[in-house]
């Protein structure tokens, strides 16, 4: 599950202007008027900071991008955050929710633009020199957040709207974003002695530090570690995955030979088909060792510093664990309610993956030139062979109507039948782009005409663009201070082909790009009036998500859209009738290396940190569970970006399962629905309560709403072939 959101921070100001202003006793109206026309000259001519213009509202000028921009933007933009910040704080008007709250959402123009830069440089285009400056800037923008969540007469005058509006409540959306703005802060340590505020930031920016140190040496053995073989080495590898391993060989200057880089998409496709088993074995451990190496990219320090620093900050607030602390504000609510779950599903995905394995070590027995038994590097070969055996089905057979292309057509048709929208190719130049890789789209409402957003795809991997998929906001949409349309992205590592060939990916990474595109409808569809409203909750914007992989395998989608990339013709009823039948094919395998990295991420914050060996305590974590010895985490702790490059995921690793129970209850609901999954009611139910309203109401309310009671886990398990757990009698 490397699906991953990444959003941009906002709200702060101008310790520059301050400096300034410290240094002379006198300022006349003329020599703050210069100094006015100066930063706007500064603001004016750094292309980072620009106002976005052209059309669609503006777009960021992605072909002005230049690193030696980044640090003085970045600079320049946290300073006039921050006076925005101190104008708002020093008002001598009493607090109200216009003059505090509603200058707060309008705060910070120019960041976010740096922002969405920054996040590019950072996940798609990074370089040895960025990483310099990443380096350099983290902390500094730790510090930038610290005095905003620590400035104590901004906080004050939140706390104010805030208890005032629990006396006489607001309207509904302006309710909500004052609860969420206050809570933000109090969880931030905005209540703390002074004393404890600065320990709190010095916390956080050495935390900065060590998130940004982790991402990098992720991404430094991605690009180191890649095994090349030969020609007498490609038995049972198709034959698009040779023609791109050739090319990823020949691009990293051995042409001749074959490359197979340290990448998901790369390691995946070669362990699944590979006769090699020495190879197998040796791709699997350059991917699987990424960062745990005992050299300069190791993260074990890294995990040890950060998991101290972590329980410091909380206990600093009274709270007895990291995970405690994280999720009083999310669905789950506790630690427990989340371990709960994830035990509930444990058992039944570890009995399955014993049988699996079973199923493929006699395979093994009856097949195997030499006695062997299965290991992490044989599991994906020999589940390829079950796969096979009991279903007749073929992963490479299913790839050939699985063209890229044609997958994108899919997601539109989906978005067009749900949401009413039509995309659109923007045309070649009219919008600038970071990377020759990227297409741009237009999206309208299919009715009207109505302009909505754009929506960017980069779609491949390359050297500096880290590993996985997401999708990412460059602009959400808000009407509070004039409408802003919505500039959505989607970010993939699918593995580039040779010239003039297709790009045939797998059933899993066919519902990978449905699942981020579903990321991008959320961002596409909302309706909510201010920025604030646009964030999410870590448990349950993955469902929205989860729930989009669905269309994948409906018929309309099938039969329009799955076509084979030579003949067109649609994929066979019979190869949709294997599929269909193997769905619960190899769960043992899949939940078990997601439930294992999200149990690891809990138990790693609900334990004593001091003195923890973070490769011992997976170590020994995993075998009281009972992990089966040929399954490993699917993110190992050395490179688990999601919960040690920063917070976004940190105890929230849990919340994909968490959706998921989400996802299977209101799939129901459409097949239950007459139209079925293209049910119009129910499709506008969806939009309506799931995707529109963002974080404007409380997720548990708005799924009542959608389905007219709680999810159910009876859905997960009977979707994943688990046996249902029977009710607890009552006594």
């Amino acid at each position: 599950m490397q699906k991953q959101i990444v959003t941009a921070g906002k709200k702060s100001s101008l310790l520059v202007l301050l400096a300034l202003a410290s240094c002379t006793s006198v300022q006349t109206p003329q020599s703050q008027e210069t100094q006015a026309t100066v930063e706007q000259k500064q603001v004016e001519t750094n292309p980072l900071l620009k106002e976005w213009t052209g059309p669609y509202g503006g777009v960021p000028a992605f072909d002005k991008m230049s690193l030696e921009a980044l640090k003085p933007a970045m600079e320049k933009a946290m300073a006039l955050n921050l006076a925005e910040i101190e104008t708002i704080a020093n008002n001598p008007q009493p607090a109200t929710f216009e003059n505090t709250i509603e200058q707060m959402e309008k705060a910070g123009e120019e960041l976010n633009r740096v922002f969405t830069y920054y996040g590019i440089w950072s996940s798609n285009m990074s370089s040895p020199e960025f990483r310099e400056i990443q380096t350099e800037l983290a902390p500094k923008i730790s510090e930038f957040n610290s005095k905003i969540s620590q400035n104590e007469k901004l906080f004050q005058r939140i706390k104010t709207v805030y208890e005032n509006a629990k006396k006489n409540p607001l309207p509904e959306d302006q309710q909500r974003v004052v609860q969420l703005v206050y809570e933000g802060f109090a969880m931030e340590g905005a209540d703390l002695s002074p004393e404890k505020k600065k320990r709190y930031a010095e916390i956080n920016k050495e935390l900065s530090s060590l998130y940004t140190d982790f991402s990098n040496n992720i991404l430094a053995d991605e690009e180191k570690y890649v095994v090349y073989f030969t020609k007498d080495q490609l038995s049972g590898l198709p034959e698009s995955f040779v023609k791109a391993a050739a090319k990823a060989a020949a691009d990293r200057g051995k042409p001749g030979m074959y490359a197979v880089t340290n990448t998901r998409s790369s390691m995946d496709q070669f362990l699944t088909y590979s006769d090699e088993r020495a190879l197998r074995e040796k791709v699997w451990k350059n991917y699987y060792s990424r960062a745990d190496n005992a050299d300069e990219n190791d993260n074990n320090e890294n995990i040890r510093k950060i998991l101290k620093l972590r329980n410091e900050r909380v206990k600093l607030m009274g709270y007895d664990n990291y995970a405690e602390w994280r999720l009083q504000n999310r669905m789950a609510k506790t630690p427990e309610a989340a371990m709960d779950l994830m035990q509930a599903v444990w058992p039944a995905a570890v009995a399955r993956a014993k049988e699996e394995v079973a199923d493929m070590q006699a395979i093994a027995n009856k097949t195997s030139k030499t006695k062997i038994t299965i290991e992490p590097w044989d599991y994906r070969y020999y589940a390829e062979k079950v796969r096979q055996q009991k279903y007749d089905l073929n992963s490479d057979e299913v790839k050939q109507y699985l063209e890229l292309g044609n997958l994108t057509q899919a997601i539109f048709f989906t978005a067009g039948e749900l949401f009413n929208f039509k995309f659109t190719p923007v045309p070649e130049g009219s919008v600038p782009v970071f990377h020759e890789d990227v297409k741009v789209w237009e999206v309208t409402d299919k009715t009207t005409g109505e302009h909505i957003g754009l929506w960017y795809l980069d779609p491949f991997a390359r050297q500096g663009k880290r590993s996985g998929a997401w999708a990412t906001t460059y602009r959400a949409h808000t009407t509070f201070n004039g409408k802003e349309t919505v500039l959505a992205s989607n970010n993939s590592n699918f593995v580039k082909p040779a010239p003039g060939e297709p790009v045939l990916v797998s059933w899993d990474d066919a519902e990978t790009f449905f699942h981020e595109f579903g990321h991008a409808l959320h961002f596409l569809a909302s309706n909510v009036k201010y920025p604030t409203l646009n964030s999410g909750v870590r448990d349950y914007t993955e469902f929205q998500s989860q729930l989009l992989e669905r269309w994948l395998s409906t018929d309309k989608v099938i039969n329009q859209f799955l076509k084979h990339y030579k003949t067109g013709e649609p994929m066979p009823k019979e190869l949709v009738a294997k599929i269909e039948k193997a769905s619960t094919f190899n769960q043992g395998f899949a939940t078990t290396e997601f439930l294992a990295s999200a149990l690891m991420d809990m138990y790693f914050h609900m334990a004593d940190p001091e003195n923890l060996d973070p490769d011992k305590f997976e170590r020994e974590t995993l075998n009281k569970l009972g992990m089966p010895k040929e399954i490993v985490m699917r993110h190992r702790s050395p490179h688990f970006g999601h919960v040690f490059s920063g917070e976004g995921y940190a105890t929230g690793y849990y919340g994909y399962l968490w959706a998921d129970v989400l996802t299977s209850d209101a799939a129901e609901a459409f097949a239950e629905a007459p139209g079925g999954f293209y049910d119009a009611e129910v499709a506008a139910r969806l939009v309506k309560y799931l995707f529109a309203p963002r974080n404007s109401m409380d997720p548990a309310d708005a799924y009542r709403k959608f389905r007219g009671r709680d999810a159910k886990i009876d859905a997960l398990m009977r979707d994943r072939g688990f046996p249902v757990p029977k009710p607890q009698s009552k006594k």
